[in-house]
């Protein structure tokens, strides 16, 4: 399984994706963060399916911009990546559900190309169709995704900071991470400033962070003795003494 999150706000865009890949009873550490950069134009792309499909479409799409094609709207590169996608599944699906396999990739996609007046963040689904993320939504999290968005529901809107989104993506992480065995450390962050055209990337192991973990889990159980208790009277009352 994977964790990737994507995250959209004013000051720019924030990304996280766990490196676990698991096939049978084998674990691997591989990236699943691609990332594009040059002159006004700078883009990721985080995927969760079959490597296999992901690599191969990755592939294809590097092979156009190698060929010299350039984006200069970001829709326009998330709709060419699409492409590379649904011709992966023309030529791999049938032998792929042969096996047992369901052809299986969804993709997000952020960054901000040379005529995008604002960064962008885009969820592209198997079939090569996608949406946009806007301020209603503000993040997007694609493979294990059931323990992780309590937190970001919460503290998240456009106007959180790139560090507050950063640190609610990480304890969203960190969720999920302690409730499934197929989501681990290492994990890359990717960090985007609106109109920079810079991505920066870090990668965190396990042990750069495991204070910051014990810290949330300290202040949880904390939390949890400062509500109050009266309003639970009514029911242990009824408990025979």
């Amino acid at each position: 399984m994977t964790y990737c999150l994507g995250i959209k706000v004013k000051e720019g865009l924030v990304a996280i994706a766990d490196t676990r890949i698991t096939a049978g009873t084998n674990t691997t550490v591989k990236k699943k963060m691609y990332i594009t950069q040059k002159d006004d134009y700078s883009l990721f792309i985080m995927t969760s399916g079959l490597r296999s499909v992901r690599d191969k479409a990755v592939h294809y799409f590097e092979e156009l911009l190698n060929d010299g094609i350039v984006y200069n709207k970001l829709y326009k590169a998330v709709n060419a990546f699409g492409e590379q996608i649904k011709r992966v599944a023309e030529e791999d699906r049938a032998s792929l559900e042969r096996a047992g396999l369901k052809f299986n990739l969804n993709t997000i996609v952020g960054g901000q190309l040379k005529d995008d007046k604002d960064h962008k963040l885009f969820l592209l689904y198997s079939e090569g169709n996608w949406v946009e993320l806007d301020e209603g939504s503000p993040y997007v999290i694609i493979g294990n995704s059931g323990q992780g968005k309590a937190i970001l529901n919460r503290v998240l809107n456009e106007e959180s900071t790139m560090k507050q989104a950063l640190k609610a993506g990480f304890l969203s992480f960190d969720s999920t991470r302690v409730s499934n065995n197929d989501v681990e450390f290492p994990i890359d962050v990717v960090l985007y400033k609106k109109d920079s055209f810079q991505i920066v990337e870090h990668r965190y192991e396990k042990k750069d962070l495991e204070k910051v973990s014990e810290l949330w889990a300290e202040k949880l159980k904390q939390a949890l003795d400062d509500i109050p208790e009266d309003w639970m009277d009514k029911s242990f009352d009824k408990i025979p003494q």
